[in-house]
């Protein structure tokens, strides 16, 4: 049933952060309705595919421009745990369902709000998509090779780490906090903040002098030969991030290096030499080659495994982390509970929206 079994959201419909943010909230038990549009809720309850990261959970039309489908929206506001909704700043005033309304509504409600610049600033209500909000708080700027351009991670880092992760803490702290309080109040999730606050190791390390604005210079940007990946003979890669000297010991007694006279593993001066001797020796074997080499061994050491590989590495599949469902790859429910084991929404048929309109004290 998932921890969250009982908790009632109404999500209202967007893209990227806010609908994972919901499918994770529906993984973990939560009962989820989206609104969409009329016409995508119809084309979705009809089977065809949805937005991304949309699927499993109950979808219903509402025109918001309409008042039979602010009604509608009222109606669950006041009967929810939880709004979440991905707009630009000032939208879900506009539309006469802003966080004044719905608290008058239902005082308890969790109303949370995820945006790339956040509800106020001076680029609050400017367009934007990832590599935007990770660009103005240094964190693009320090990712990629020295002497390269910076290399924008996908979408990982500020849609889903810095926005979708970020607004579900707020949503499940300001629940906790409701427990005592019976009050609900707003989530102001930002990209641009969730994504600075990520960085807070490497802030630290900046100004304790150990981290250089110096992209690709540093001991986990690449910068340290032995946090970094490797091509193989077969022209596929292994990841090496032997940080601790027990384990650089157990790398180079893998690649054979260990009788051989190099520079000291945090000599920077040396690391060019490492580098070079560390690429020459792994591109001897493939990668696979290596895998089996390193196996069982704590030296850090794994195969860097293309999507349609990954599922079918052993600990991968052990754990359930990423299966085969219906001729596609579907990653599995994170974190895991002892007592209350979540599930995977995606996949799944849509819910009966009569059912669960019933459930939620509407309709007949």
């Amino acid at each position: 049933m998932g921890p969250l079994n009982g908790i009632r959201v109404v999500e209202f419909t967007g893209i990227g952060p806010a609908p994972m943010a919901a499918m994770l909230l529906a993984d973990l038990g939560a009962d989820v309705v989206r609104l969409d549009r009329p016409q995508a809720a119809e084309a979705m309850n009809a089977g065809l595919p949805g937005p991304h990261m949309s699927e499993g959970r109950t979808v219903l039309g509402a025109d918001l421009k309409s008042e039979e489908g602010r009604a509608l929206a009222r109606d669950l506001v006041e009967r929810a745990d939880v709004l979440l909704e991905g707009f630009r700043p000032g939208v879900m005033e506009r539309l006469g369902l802003g966080p004044d309304t719905c608290l008058e509504l239902n005082p308890r409600l969790v109303y949370a709000r995820v945006t790339g610049w956040g509800q106020d600033g001076p680029l609050a209500r400017t367009a934007g998509h990832d590599m935007n909000y990770i660009s103005v708080n240094g964190a693009l700027h320090a990712i990629g090779r020295a002497d390269g351009p910076p290399v924008p991670p996908a979408n990982l880092l500020g849609d889903f780490a810095g926005g979708t992760m970020f607004t579900v803490t707020g949503i499940l702290a300001a629940l906790v906090e409701r427990g005592a309080s019976g009050r609900g109040q707003v989530v102001d999730a930002a990209m641009v903040d969730g994504s600075a606050l990520l960085m807070s190791m490497i802030h630290e390390d900046r100004a304790r002098g150990s981290w250089s604005d110096e992209r690709g210079t540093n001991y986990l940007d690449t910068g340290a030969p032995w946090y970094d990946v490797y091509e193989c003979a077969d022209g596929r890669y292994v990841s090496v991030g032997c940080i601790e000297p027990q384990f650089y010991a157990a790398f180079l007694a893998g690649t054979g290096l260990d009788g051989e006279e190099l520079p000291g593993q945090w000599d920077r001066s040396g690391w060019p030499v490492l580098r070079e001797r560390f690429a020459e020796v792994l591109r001897t074997r493939g990668r696979d080659e290596w895998a089996a080499v390193f196996e069982g061994v704590d030296a850090c050491v794994m195969p860097v495994l293309s999507l349609e590989e990954a599922p079918d590495h052993p600990h991968v599949r052990a754990r359930g982390t990423l299966v085969r469902e219906g001729g596609r790859v579907v990653p599995g429910p994170a974190p895991r509970f002892s007592r209350t084991p979540g599930g995977v929404t995606r996949g799944r048929p849509q819910p009966d929206t009569a059912e669960v309109l019933k459930g939620w004290g509407l309709g007949t």
